[in-house]
């Protein structure tokens, strides 16, 4: 079952995770939430978990707009927001991946009409985002 969509550039980390905050901005989305996995892997686990994993952040994307449509159609939805992205590389790696969850996901767990019409303007979105990010690599 594929449930993200993903991009994968050569970008160096810092780079990557800039140019995925900027694309999600201009496409709706604050970031409510991050997770550096590595560093939490490091405080918890060890340094050789951390660095296991090579650079790899969750942002919890958030569009206000489509997550009140959502809820308000489905209050039990709330369970699936924010909209999670990952930038992650893995240790020397030459590219970062970006994963954005596909909001269709939502959709295989929901009947409502309101919930499918939320995730299909979040997928765009979000897939508008990534290819933001993937057609401004040469800039």
């Amino acid at each position: 079952m594929t449930y993200t969509h993903a991009i994968t550039v050569p970008l160096s980390w810092q780079d990557a995770v800039e140019r995925t905050r900027g694309a999600l901005a201009e496409q709706g989305f604050g970031v409510l939430t991050e997770i550096d996995v590595k560093e939490t892997f490091t405080q918890k686990l060890g340094q050789e978990a951390g660095a296991s994993v090579g650079d790899y952040i969750i942002l919890g994307a958030c569009n206000p707009q489509l997550a009140q449509r959502g809820i308000t159609a489905e209050p039990q939805l709330g369970a699936l927001l924010p909209c999670n992205v990952v930038v992650r590389r893995a240790p020397d790696a030459t590219e970062t991946t970006i994963e954005a969850i596909d909001p269709q996901t939502m959709v295989k767990l929901s009947q409502s009409g309101a919930t499918r019409e939320v995730a299909d303007e979040a997928d765009a979105r979000l897939q508008a985002a990534l290819k933001e990010i993937s057609g401004n690599v040469g800039i």
